[in-house]
């Protein structure tokens, strides 16, 4: 199960509704081993694309070195699907390189009459794909 707060939630709809019609991406750190997601870190997509979606090469070596000295972790690994459902592509499962993480996917296409939006998270380990609940709380 992914736990994160609603202030965390909201940063990641708000940045992925702000980034469309292209895809939106970004990570949220947390410290080594907690599984608890703490800092937003809304990305570019390097592909500047409705369809996908590509951390800068050189953002990412930042990041990683970043969260290293840190002593922190990807939590979860976020980006929009802007006309799809938000479940993850055989682009976003060979590209899930962090089989620790949450792998969230946000949907900007109303593609279930649920609302603008869906907000649902995944683990992605070797190729094979799990939903998993989401609880959203006020603060941990």
């Amino acid at each position: 199960m992914l736990t994160l707060t609603q202030d965390l939630y909201d940063r990641i709809v708000a940045h992925a509704r702000a980034d469309h019609p292209d895809e939106a991406c970004g990570v949220v750190a947390g410290p080594e081993g907690s599984g608890r997601p703490e800092r937003f870190i809304p990305m570019l997509n390097a592909a500047r694309s409705p369809t996908f979606y590509e951390f800068d090469s050189a953002d990412l070596l930042k990041l990683y070195r970043e969260m290293d000295d840190r002593d922190e972790e990807p939590v979860i690994v976020y980006h929009s699907h802007t006309a799809t459902e938000a479940y993850p592509s055989r682009t976003d499962v060979s590209y899930a390189s962090e089989p620790g993480a949450h792998y969230v996917l946000v949907s900007t296409a109303d593609t279930d009459d649920a609302g603008p939006f869906q907000f649902r998270s995944f683990r992605i380990v070797d190729g094979e794909i799990t939903e998993e609940e989401i609880q959203v709380v006020p603060a941990y």
